[in-house]
């Protein structure tokens, strides 16, 4: 059985570390340093990564983030390549896979096309299958209900998942698994996908969901 979340995870390692500390990545504000500090923590301190969802509690994460951030980078790099200690949620059987696969994707994405000569890398047929069977959810979570239309993300080989009221304009995204997943968390500019759809309602889409260069 493919591990599609441990092959991101070591080229995300791969990436950090080719672009050094001190490289932009396309989370606001994080230096590869910063977004290298976030995933350990994430997932060897339970304790303050709950404020990476829960605005109350993000203030003691930011802290415990810049505490980790001023470690030499190298370590990071290894804390993260080593994958989580068996005290972490994500050292369950499977929670690796589960939770994982798109996350370490993104961000390896986010390392990737935060240069201006940036250039996809092909993602493995089965990778992009991993993809597509998790971007119901993700659709529905984090562009659905900011959407001000209704969205139909849709494949080169035509399969297709519709998002949003059935009652407002409608607006079709097409582009291969991982350029939807990336749209749909917002690194909507910095993707290969296509846009069609009324004039307005692309505009509208365009105020709360980035999306490729006209």
């Amino acid at each position: 059985m493919s591990n599609h979340a441990l092959a991101e995870r070591h080229r995300l390692a791969q990436l950090l570390t080719a672009a050094g500390p001190d490289a932009p990545t396309l989370c606001a504000g994080w230096t590869t340093r910063d977004l290298a500090a976030h995933l350990v923590i994430r997932e060897r301190r339970p304790d303050a990564a709950a404020g990476i969802r829960i605005t109350a509690l993000a203030a003691r994460t930011r802290r415990v983030q810049d505490d980790y951030a001023a470690r030499p980078y190298e370590e990071l790099i290894r804390l993260f390549r080593s994958g989580p200690p068996v005290y972490s949620p994500f050292a369950l059987p499977g929670a690796d896979e589960a939770a994982n696969t798109v996350e370490y994707f993104v961000h390896a994405e986010d390392v990737l096309r935060a240069v201006e000569d940036w250039a996809p890398q092909p993602v493995p047929p089965g990778r992009a299958e991993a993809l597509w069977r998790r971007l119901p959810m993700i659709a529905r979570f984090e562009a659905g209900r900011r959407s001000p239309v209704r969205l139909v993300l849709t494949r080169p080989d035509g399969q297709s998942l519709t998002v949003g009221s059935a009652g407002a304009p409608t607006v079709r995204i097409t582009g291969d698994p991982g350029e939807l997943v990336l749209f749909t968390y917002g690194r909507g500019a910095r993707t290969t996908l296509t846009v069609d759809g009324a004039p307005d309602a692309v505009e509208a889409l365009r105020h709360v969901l980035p999306l490729p260069p006209k």
